[in-house]
């Protein structure tokens, strides 16, 4: 059970460098200034949603491993 729950604290800050990354390669790409911002908003909402996603798929299954009612 630990194993599936470390990589929680991984999701978020690598959604959100490799979102980075990839803004501030296209800003040296084009000579922009914006890109990384976008691209860094684009990491933060997928390492939410992917943070989320993984917290409500194992929320009920940890509810019934703890069910102690039968």
């Amino acid at each position: 059970m630990v194993g599936e729950y470390s990589s929680l604290a991984t999701i978020l800050p690598a959604s959100i460098l490799v979102g980075y990354g990839i803004g501030y390669y296209l800003d040296k790409y084009f000579g922009t200034h914006f890109w990384y911002l976008v691209w860094l908003l684009i990491g933060i909402a997928a390492g939410m949603r992917d943070l989320v996603r993984k917290v409500f798929v194992d929320f009920p299954k940890d509810v019934d491993d703890t069910d102690d009612t039968k």
